[in-house]
């Protein structure tokens, strides 16, 4: 029996040891500037309390090399290990407060770029033809896309990219609340993302956010005519002042528009799908009926 207890306690130790931080995108010179920051100061603090990087590495439970990493700027390091080295050094929280900047950079910078301007964003619109859209997405949802992507992510991305996805969700808590609308297409509500459960929690989440006062939901079902979204997805964002950026798979090279004549372009295209969509109390209506099929 003690060699069993020991063989799980030095499984639990090497899984521990192997946990990575996250890495570091060498196009992202902000985060590279904030993770070379917070790792010289790790460096510094820890050479200041007399360590060894092999013996703060048994100290916080984690590998030498993924300590090295840190240190020399090359990993994005995880909350949980910061609030560890704040013990280990004896740092009063000082090492720990450096968690909400390693927090602004990593999620990747496209998906931190896309999150600041939904945050401004007074109007949001999005018409998804592969997937359900992101911002309606539940994290095991989520999951499952990431994991069939070809070739597959490491462990460690997915659960970065779930996590920058789910952090996107809190322009649902803005007040006032921006108006969003999106449209998907039945084909995405019926493809089999993910089990059982996975389906009857992202049908619920659909009909709970579909019942908000500031979201139209609605589905493009699969006998419609062909319309303008046909050509991939589109997104709108206006705002406040007068503003607005939009982006679509099937127009100018898939790049950010927000010239006048572009905008329009994708405004009309738009407008055209949801007016060819079901209402959204038929939308509604057809969701619950899925979830009850599941």
């Amino acid at each position: 029996m003690a060699v069993d207890g020991e063989a799980v306690r030095l499984g639990a130790e090497q899984e521990r040891t192997d946990e990575p931080g996250w890495e570091v995108d060498p196009d992202d010179d902000w985060a590279l500037a904030v993770v070379a920051t917070v790792g010289r100061q790790l460096r510094l603090r820890r050479e200041a309390a007399g360590m060894r990087a092999a013996d703060f590495a048994t100290a916080v439970g984690y590998g030498e090399d993924l300590v090295y990493k840190i240190e020399g700027g090359r990993r994005i390091p995880r909350p949980e290990y910061l609030d560890t080295a704040d013990g280990v050094l004896g740092a009063g929280g000082l090492v720990a407060a450096v968690k909400e900047d390693v927090k602004k950079v990593r999620y990747p910078k496209k998906v931190r770029d896309l999150a600041q301007l939904e945050a401004r964003a007074a109007e949001i619109g999005v018409y998804e033809c592969s997937s359900i859209a992101g911002l309606l997405q539940t994290p095991a949802y989520a999951r499952a896309l990431f994991e069939v992507r070809q070739p597959p992510y490491p462990a460690e991305e997915v659960d970065r990219l779930v996590a920058a996805r789910m952090a996107r969700l809190s322009v649902f808590d803005r007040s006032p609340a921006p108006s969003l609308s999106f449209v998907l297409e039945e084909a995405t509500l019926r493809r089999k993302v993910g089990d059982t459960m996975v389906r009857k929690q992202q049908f619920e989440r659909l009909l709970e956010a579909g019942r908000l006062n500031s979201v139209t939901l609605q589905v493009m079902p699969m006998d419609s005519v062909a319309h303008p979204g046909m050509s991939g997805r589109i997104e709108l964002l206006k705002f406040e002042d007068g503003t607005a950026v939009g982006r679509s798979d099937g127009a100018f090279n898939g790049r950010p528009a927000s010239d006048l004549r572009q905008l329009r372009v994708l405004e009309l295209r738009y407008g055209t799908i949801r007016a060819q969509a079901l209402p959204p109390g038929e939308t509604l209506a057809f969701i619950e009926q899925l979830l009850g099929e599941t």
